[in-house]
């Protein structure tokens, strides 16, 4: 029974981890929403970041918007799917 409950903490643990290992907070992540994406799949426009999948605009004051510990781009959409809105967005360092 122990083994069981540390297996699946640690899974669980797991599952909320970006590839380079940081840990994507609760209010972004549940398991399945939150994973690296390409840069050329965000857009930065002058009313803010693009989705390119979805069109949705996020502002950058939006509160969605957080700094990526990794330096890459990761979205976080509803269900962890291409076509829902977001939850929130990582975004690397920008470019002065």
């Amino acid at each position: 029974m122990t083994v069981a409950i540390t297996i699946a903490g640690s899974i669980d643990a797991f599952a909320h981890q970006a590839p380079t290992g940081w840990t994507y907070p609760w209010a972004c992540c549940h398991d399945m929403d939150c994973r690296e994406v390409k840069a050329s799949s965000i857009r930065e426009g002058p009313k803010g970041y693009v989705i390119r999948s979805t069109g949705e605009v996020i502002p950058m004051t939006d509160s969605r918007i957080k700094n990526s510990p990794d330096g890459e781009y990761h979205w976080c959409s509803v269900a962890g799917q291409d076509n829902t809105r977001t939850i929130c967005l990582f975004v690397p360092p920008r470019d002065f």
